[in-house]
């Protein structure tokens, strides 16, 4: 099911034995457009410290009580490797965070989440992995912030449309489904939804999303 990632800010994490924190915001990929991680600030249980948590972590997700499951313990949590909560994230930073929980990478295949569509355990992946090195990962960081792109202007072949407003995520696969867009007097305020497909680039020195289609097909 498709979600606002606006009405996911301030969802509660529980782990397996107590509360881990709230939803403080997403980093997506912006070449595959698929949320990697949930910046989740962890006060007060570990005041001032922000972690970010992966979809291959997530359970259930409770909307009526605005809570995500968490399939770690906090001691898990608590030991991670320091990852940077702001971007851009180191990349070796991101392999020591996968080799510690012992997941399939998602740069590893060519499926959204390495070797599938979905952020899921294989079954054969609990079995003792042979030591291998990671798969390379491009040196040129593709995460970006939802909280950063939302405001930013969306530029169409012919003429600015409106600013970005929210993003419409799969709750099952992470994928980014569509950008809402706030078109104000131009489309007397209306909201238009832009798939990823129809993005050419994401400029952060010019705030402005850039899109191939027209004003009118919009």
């Amino acid at each position: 099911m498709m979600r606002s990632v606006k009405h996911l800010h301030g969802y509660r994490l529980d782990g397996l034995d107590g509360q881990i924190g709230h939803v403080k915001g997403f980093y997506f990929d912006d070449k595959n457009w698929v949320v990697r991680y949930l910046v989740v600030d962890t006060g007060p249980w570990l005041p001032g410290r922000k972690v970010l948590i992966s979809p291959y972590a997530l359970g259930s997700i409770y909307h009526c009580g605005k809570l995500l499951e968490v399939k770690l313990t906090r001691e898990k949590v608590r030991n991670s490797p320091a990852i940077e909560t702001d971007l851009p994230i180191a990349r070796q930073h991101e392999e020591d965070y996968y080799r510690y929980y012992d997941w399939p990478v998602y740069w590893g295949g060519p499926g959204i989440w390495g070797l599938g569509p979905m952020p899921v355990i294989p079954f054969q992946y609990d079995r003792p992995p042979e030591p291998q090195a990671p798969p390379t990962m491009p040196q040129d960081s593709r995460l970006r912030s939802t909280q950063e792109v939302t405001g930013y202007t969306i530029r169409a072949l012919d003429g600015k449309i409106g600013h970005v407003e929210d993003f419409l995520v799969d709750d099952s696969s992470w994928a980014v489904c569509f950008l809402v867009v706030t078109t104000g007097s131009w489309w007397s305020g209306r909201d238009a939804a832009i798939p990823p497909q129809s993005i050419i680039c994401i400029s952060s020195e010019e705030t402005k999303v850039f899109v191939n289609l027209t004003r009118d097909a919009v």
